[in-house]
This record gives structure tokens, sequence and C-alpha cells, in this order.
């Protein structure tokens, strides 16, 4: 299969593409591009979790002592994300499933989302019982909002937009579209952490958004997610949906008059500990992304006006988190050159890992789902709809062509040189 091995990359990977050998600079103490997070480590999160495990009270909502880490930790993400509320959860993957259910999406519901994402994105669509819809990407790797308009049908109830490798999605056309045909607007920033869009946080902008900090995100508890939104009715939804479907007095607070009845639901509810090490990684946030924008700007200013390969496009370049620098050689053939010269001169690069051209993954193509009646693919329009190459043609090409260069949150000027003297000694170097 033409992207077999596109699937086979781990997101746990995204921070470092090419092998752990090919590094900027070859000296062992050299700065890293992997797990930003966990860089910064220190005793600020030694103290929450100490903190946490002497209240012998880890359960978010109660025991032997007042719980208050998790509680916290909403208060401060919506807090800084522009958001009025906040939900802690287990994971990004978590984090989708609450979003789409709290938009009552289900069966016979229909869920635009790129191509070119991560598996998460599709199965939490999948799990709701809703028909995925993928629309192609352009190059600025995110939803191309001409795509969109075509794959809206009248049981599209939501748009997935996925802010894919720390830049936001092109939310003025976007937007406009959905609000049009009264679509809600689910934004995943699992890759984009406190990035931004025109001065707004990403996740803050549709009507729901969600993040990850799995241990390769620029913030990270090993495993954690979360949710923001400020429609009162999707937190409640949310809220109840991740903790078994009713609402806890903590939550039941924050809302003037709470609407919903209990329904079935899963838990997904972020224990003491983990709340600790958000509140430490939050407080660090800041820091993190000055650091890599920093870098990731001087790059792609210091590599402006290449022979062969173009920067990645970028909506609103002022807003990208700057985990990365991207590039578009011509085709497949030139971009592998690209890659392999850039590694003869010890610079971390390869193709995009972290995330895959969806609609060629096998069980994806075949619409493998938990159980062979599942709603998902049941009604015509499912089973009429054909996944595969010939619904991507376009995001399968930009794929081909692109490159990744990922940047550290301690790199200094001596990393940035280097990347872009081997940017240009390799760019000038290949033939045209």
């Amino acid at each position: 299969m033409r992207n077999a091995n596109a699937t086979k990359l781990s997101r746990r990977l995204f921070l470092g593409a090419a092998p752990a050998a090919a590094v900027p600079l070859s000296a062992e103490t050299a700065p890293t591009a992997s797990f930003p997070g966990v860089q910064f480590y220190d005793q600020q999160e030694r103290k929450e979790v100490l903190d946490a495990l002497e209240s012998r009270s880890l359960f978010r909502w109660y025991g032997p002592a007042t719980p208050n880490k998790v509680a916290s930790f909403e208060t401060e993400l919506a807090r800084y994300m522009g958001a009025k509320y906040a939900l802690a959860l287990t994971s990004g993957t978590a984090a989708l499933h609450c979003a789409l259910t709290a938009l009552e999406v289900g069966p016979g519901d229909e869920v635009i989302l790129p191509a070119w994402t991560w598996y998460s994105c599709y199965n939490a669509i999948v799990l709701t019982g809703a028909l995925p819809v993928f629309a192609e990407v352009d190059e600025s790797f995110t939803l191309d909002p001409e795509d969109v308009a075509r794959k809206i049908t009248p049981n599209t109830r939501a748009i997935m937009v996925v802010h894919l490798f720390g830049s936001p999605a092109d939310m003025d056309r976007i937007l406009p579209l959905a609000r049009s045909k009264n679509i809600k607007v689910l934004e995943d920033a699992a890759q984009t952490v406190g990035g931004q869009y025109k001065g707004r946080r990403l996740g803050s902008i549709g009507d729901v958004g969600i993040y990850s900090f799995q241990i390769s995100k620029v913030i990270t508890a090993g495993e954690a997610g979360a949710l923001v939104t400020s429609d009162p009715a999707i937190f409640e939804r949310a809220t109840r949906f991740h903790d078994l479907g009713q609402l806890r007095p903590g939550h039941k607070a924050m809302l003037n008059q709470p609407g919903a009845d209990w329904f079935a639901g899963l838990n997904y509810r972020m224990n003491e500990m983990t709340g600790g090490v958000m509140r430490a990684q939050l407080g660090k946030l800041d820091m993190l992304l000055g650091r890599l924008r920093e870098s990731a700007t001087s790059v792609r200013h210091s590599i402006a006006g290449l022979r062969q390969a173009t920067l990645r496009r970028l909506p609103d370049p002022s807003g990208d988190i700057g985990i990365h620098v991207a590039m578009l050689l011509p085709d497949k053939a030139a971009r592998d050159r690209f890659v392999a010269g850039l590694r003869a001169e010890k610079v971390t690069a390869g193709p995009p890992s972290g995330s895959v051209i969806l609609p060629v993954v096998p069980y994806i193509e075949k619409k493998t789902t938990p159980h062979r009646l599942w709603p998902s693919f049941q009604s015509a329009r499912g089973k009429a709809l054909r996944y595969g190459a010939g619904c991507c043609s376009k995001s399968l090409q930009i794929f081909d062509r692109a490159l990744s260069i990922p940047i550290g949150p301690k790199y200094g000027q001596a990393q940035v040189d280097a990347i872009v003297r081997a940017v240009r000694k390799v760019d000038a170097s290949l033939p045209a």
C-alpha cells in the first residue's frame, strides 16, 4: 500500500521524525526536540505530586482531605485559553469523545474531518455511531475550506478542525461556512496547545476545543487531556459523559441552571496527581512557547527563498507554536533526497510523523468497527461512502512532498545555525 509506512508512524515520535542519532550538532549533550514538556520538570511538578500524595486524596472529588489539584487546573486552563469552562480528562482521545457527545453527535449524523490527522479523530466519530466524512487538506496541512464546502450534506452535524503540527487552520474561512449551515465546530488542538489564531487561543474559537497532554506534547503529564467551551449546555453534557452521566456538585455550582438529565456515560476523570503535574506545566507554557517560536521563526526567516523547497503555508504565522519547521518539495523523490541530505548533515528531519493519511489505513478503508452491526456504516449513505486513496488524492500528494524539522525548546543559536547551514547546503547541492 502506498501509505503503508506512514500508517506505522507513531504519534509518540511526533517531535522526533528521524532516527535519534541524527540530531542538530553531533555532541551527545546537544539539546533534543523530543518530549519538550518533560525537559522542564523540576521541583514544581515534584511538589504538586507530593502534595497530592500526602493528602491521601487522589480522587478528584473527595477523600480524607479536600482535593483541589484538578479543579484548580480546570480554572487555570479555562482562564489561559479564554474560555468559560474547562474539563480535565484522561487523554486527548477521551476529550474528543466527550466533545462529540457534548455536541449531540450520534447515529445518522456526519462529521467532516481532515484526511490527514490522527486515528483518534476518526475513532471518536465512529464510537459515537456517527459517520466520518473525509475532506482534503491544503498546503497548510490543515482542512481545505473549499473541499469542506463540497463535503457538507443535510446530515453534517459537525466539522472537526485539526490544528496540525503546531499551526492553526484557516478559521476565517471555516467558521463562516459552518455558521451559515448551522454546523458545530470542534477544534482539535492536541498538537498545538497554546497556539493562537489572530489573537485567540486555539480551542476557544469554535463551539468546543480539545487538547492532549500526552508525553510528546508541549506540556505533559505523560497522558492527559482537556476540553474547553464557553457554552454551558456543551459543558454540562461533556462533564456528565466523562463521569458516568452524573453532574457532581463542583461542576453543578459552575452552571446557573443545569438542564440535562442523567444519561449513560463513561469514566474519563483526571486524578489529583495528574492535575498537579498539569498545573505546574501550564505555568511554564508561555516560556516553552517563547523558546520554540524564537528558534522556529529564526530558522524560517533564514531559509526563505530556497531553490527547491517552499515553506509550509501558515494561516497565521504568529499563532504557530514553533514545534517544527515544515517544507514542501516538488515531489516525493525530491523530498526523500532532501531528507537524506539533512540527515547526512546530522540534522533531524523526515516525513511528518505523529499523523497519517487516514482513508488509506486498512481498517478504515474496510470500515472495520467494534461490532459488525455498528451503526456508523449501516445506513445507505454509510454503505455507499468509499474511503481509500480515491477520496484523498490531494492529501496524499501533499503528504508525500512534506518534510519536517523538529524544533526543541532548549535549542540555542548553535542549533539554529546548524539547521540553517544544513538546509541551505542541501538545497544548493541537489539537482533542481
